[in-house]
């Protein structure tokens, strides 16, 4: 059941995130042409901000923390952006306690 669980919420993260970046794209844009900014409720448009600024930390974390795990740094924090927390639970699970029954 947990495996079902963990890839629908990557799937999930993936669409929101990507979603997110989008609106906030549009959002910036519309503030540079000097047109009227899209009609968004503004806290939607805050937790939008507020998850990439979390969604890049833990990219940052990731990054860092890869090579020790024989992870390439650049690719696994992508991969960590658009996932989330999973991507850094997946990095710090300890092989010797996964095989634990």
């Amino acid at each position: 059941m947990l495996p079902i669980l963990s890839s629908l919420i990557k799937a999930l993260s993936i669409v929101l995130i990507t979603g997110a970046i989008g609106l906030e794209l549009w959002h910036l844009q519309a503030l540079v042409i000097q047109s009227q900014p899209p009609a968004v409720p503004s806290p939607i448009l805050g937790f939008a901000r507020f998850a990439l600024i979390a969604h890049g930390l833990e990219g940052m974390i990731a990054a860092v923390y890869a090579p020790r795990r024989q992870r390439q740094p650049f690719s696994y924090a992508i991969y960590t952006f658009f996932v989330g927390t999973i991507g850094l639970v997946e990095l710090f699970k300890s092989d010797k306690f996964s095989k634990l029954p």
